[in-house]
């Protein structure tokens, strides 16, 4: 199984210059831990963490001293942008860990766990195509052994669903997976409503021999900010 298979492709992303409380509100909202900073090509630029949003100063830098001993040294002036920056670009982490849609979900486990990081963009010529976090690969490794791997038949049905999701539906926090045929539906719908809706578009996809409904109802109270 390789990322192409359990990635989740409607990607949450900020521009360069999106502000910090509006980073802060998507991570909320979509409780999520990170966010690709993309430029208007989608090409990675950067990652907001919640790391990278951790012990920002308000005139003083994280030794509590005073904002102009800050800029002594270029260490420090990195430090002091990083911690009174107003917009992605000047807080992102870079250069970013991404990874190609062809690389197996093993490898991907292994980079996470060396890197210490809970997400991995992928990339396609340098645009972001998808994202790879920690839970999807439980999921993915939950639907089928390590050594076994997706059919092009199988991708072809997860793009085709993916798409009639995020176009008919707007529904961006499922993920979707599929081994010989059989569609497993993970993540949060809003409402019964929606959580029929989904399983009724993957039951409808030609193809589809079988559907497995592991979607949630979102909690009480669910991105509020």
């Amino acid at each position: 199984m390789r990322a192409a298979d359990v990635m989740t492709t409607k990607v949450i992303s900020v521009s360069p210059e999106t502000d910090v409380q509006e980073i802060v509100r998507v991570l909320l909202d979509h409780r999520i831990s990170a966010v690709p900073v993309v430029d208007d090509d989608q090409r990675l630029m950067g990652m907001v963490s919640e790391g990278d949003l951790m012990g920002r100063a308000d005139g003083q830098d994280d030794n509590g001293e005073p904002w102009w001993r800050a800029l002594v040294g270029s260490e420090k002036a990195a430090s002091y942008i990083k911690t009174h920056g107003q917009v992605a670009k000047d807080i992102m982490s870079h250069p970013v860990v991404d990874v190609e849609e062809d690389i197996s979900v093993a490898e991907i486990a292994r980079l996470l766990e060396k890197r210490h990081i809970k997400r991995v963009p992928v990339t396609r010529d340098g645009k972001v195509v998808g994202i790879v976090s920690r839970a999807n690969l439980l999921q993915g490794l939950a639907s089928t052994p390590p050594a076994e791997e997706g059919t092009q038949d199988d991708r072809s049905l997860r793009d085709a669903l993916n798409q009639e999701l995020e176009e008919k539906l707007n529904t961006v926090r499922v993920n979707v997976i599929v081994k010989d045929g059989v569609v497993e539906l993970w993540g949060l719908v809003a409402s019964d409503e929606e959580m029929k809706a989904v399983q009724l578009a993957a039951e409808s996809q030609p193809g589809v021999k079988r559907v497995e409904n592991n979607m949630s109802r979102m909690p009480l109270g669910y991105g509020a900010f």
